[in-house]
């Protein structure tokens, strides 16, 4: 991997770990904002896909469809399959919670949260640990 192209997916998954450190923060039981932190989780798997689909020299589309970035991402290497389920689940919170009337519920549940949470950390860590050491941030 180049150079130019492996600061790239370092800035990928560096703004993917700094989502997830913020919907952790977020999640503070003292002081909960739950639909922020939700959208995070989001966040950091997208962020974490564009990252490792641009190290395969991967176009995708200016999307939030977590699903279809496991999609393309499945069609290289079918390890992210299993991932299928967790890309569901995180894909509404693009927009969710973000604005009035755009949910069932004004605000996530804990047990929401903690399950996109989960979710997150998965894909985050999934991609952490197939790409390699010097494309992953410092």
């Amino acid at each position: 991997m180049d150079e130019a192209k492996r600061e790239l997916v370092r800035d990928w998954l560096t703004r993917a770990s700094h989502d997830l450190a913020a919907a952790e923060k977020l999640s503070d039981p003292d002081d909960q904002l739950l639909d922020t932190a939700i959208y995070h989780c989001q966040q950091t798997a997208e962020k974490a896909l564009k990252g490792w689909l641009q190290s395969q020299d991967s176009p995708f589309p200016k999307t939030h469809d977590i699903e279809e970035l496991i999609s393309r991402a499945a069609k290289l290497n079918a390890e992210f399959q299993p991932l299928a389920a967790a890309a569901e689940n995180l894909t509404p919170y693009a927009s969710a919670f973000r604005y009035p009337g755009g949910w069932e519920e004004p605000m996530p549940s804990r047990a929401e949260f903690d399950a996109a949470l989960r979710h997150a950390r998965t894909i985050y860590e999934f991609v952490l640990g197939i790409l390699p050491p010097e494309a992953r941030p410092c």
